[in-house]
């Protein structure tokens, strides 16, 4: 990134909280890799302030926008369109320009299919299974039915919106031609049948982090060599889920990859360039 003057654009991550954020980092890094003339930085945002935030972002001229929790259902209402796979999944984590008009997009499960690729995994035509509902679940199954995946089953934590739940994931499969199952996660016999039969693994909650830091969702016996499991949690880096992974001689893979494709996705949205993602990865990732 050249030195800032009055040219210099502006990309900006809304969310709560944010200045932890390693989206900066990451960004700011291939800017100045490739010579884009802008500065990346974060802004809080909550559920309540997305529509104004997004108004902001529009007087301001901003060349694009990442989106994380708590506001990425919250900013689609605000926006001028969406992508096909962002309506799908129904949360955006990237808003490009075009035109002035703002566009929706959801880059989380390119970003993590991206990385599970980078593993050797292909979920073209195989069966996964992913475990979470949330913004990244969601994304992830969604993109994974988009890509062609054979089978998936999801498996939800709560009880509540279960059935509207099945009622996207019935749309995404007839819009998709995957065949999909929704499940309930407390069903632990389902979880070990649908794991133990599938190639790729995902787990898109929240366990494995503060406070949850000691639990999984996977037992390890449920595994087995020749399966990837990814954890979307990196803090901490290595889970209790990609400990027992390991054990069981299946891939593990960590949260980074998707940090660092969603990201790379971003890019090629908001400037049509391609992210050096060995670089990035080996500057801002080799300390972590």
């Amino acid at each position: 990134m050249p030195d800032i003057s009055g040219r210099t654009g502006v990309v900006a991550l809304l969310g709560s909280p944010v200045e932890h954020s390693l989206s900066p980092a990451i960004h700011n890094c291939s800017f100045r890799q490739l010579g884009i003339d802008a500065v990346y930085v974060v802004a809080e945002a909550t559920e309540q302030t997305a529509g104004e935030a997004i108004a902001g972002a529009r007087a301001l001229g901003l060349l694009g926008l990442n989106v994380t929790m708590p506001c990425k259902r919250a900013v689609m209402d605000h926006l001028d369109g969406l992508s096909p796979a962002a309506e799908l999944m129904g949360a955006v984590n990237t808003i490009s320009v075009e035109d002035g008009a703002l566009i929706g997009h959801n880059t989380d499960g390119a970003g993590m299919l991206r990385s599970v690729a980078e593993a050797g995994f292909d979920v073209a035509g195989q069966k996964i299974t992913v475990i979470g509902t949330g913004g990244a679940g969601s994304a992830v199954f969604t993109q994974a039915a988009l890509d062609g995946a054979g089978e998936i089953s999801v498996f939800k934590a709560r009880e509540a919106g279960f059935d509207a739940m099945e009622e996207r994931i019935e749309v995404l499969a007839d819009r998709s031609g995957s065949s999909l199952g929704l499940y309930r996660l407390s069903d632990s016999d389902r979880l070990e049948r649908e794991i133990s039969e599938s190639l790729v693994v995902i787990d898109a909650t929240r366990v494995g982090m503060a406070p949850l830091a000691n639990q999984s969702n996977v037992r390890g016996e449920w595994l087995r060599p020749g399966q990837a499991v990814v954890d979307a949690v990196y803090h901490p880096l290595e889970t209790k889920l990609l400990r027992v992974t390991a054990q069981a001689g299946a891939t593990p893979i960590d949260g980074l990859g998707m940090l660092l494709w969603q990201a790379a996705i971003a890019e090629e949205i908001w400037f049509g360039r391609t992210m050096p993602v060995g670089f990035v990865r080996e500057q801002v990732f080799s300390s972590i």
